[in-house]
C-alpha cells in the first residue's frame, strides 16, 4: 500500500495550533472590498478556528486521523 498523501488545498488553508486545535483564515476579504465597511474588514483579516463540526473531516484530509 502507498503512503497516503494529504489534500494539498487542505495543506495550504489550515494550520495546528499548539493545543490541537485547527487555525484557518477569514474568506471574502480579496476583492470588491469598497462595499464593505471597515470594522468588517478588519474583522476579516484575523484568523479564527474551525468549528468543532468541521474538525474531523478537515484532520482526516491532513492525515491526522
Amino acid at each position: 500500500m502507498p503512503k497516503m498523501k494529504t489534500k494539498s488545498s487542505a495543506k495550504k488553508r489550515f494550520k495546528l495550533t499548539g493545543s490541537g486545535k485547527i487555525k484557518r483564515k477569514h474568506a471574502f476579504k480579496s476583492h470588491i472590498l469598497t462595499k464593505k465597511s471597515k470594522k468588517r474588514k478588519l474583522a476579516l483579516t484575523h484568523s479564527t478556528l474551525v468549528h468543532k463540526s468541521d474538525t474531523d473531516n478537515i484532520k482526516q484530509q491532513l492525515r491526522l486521523k
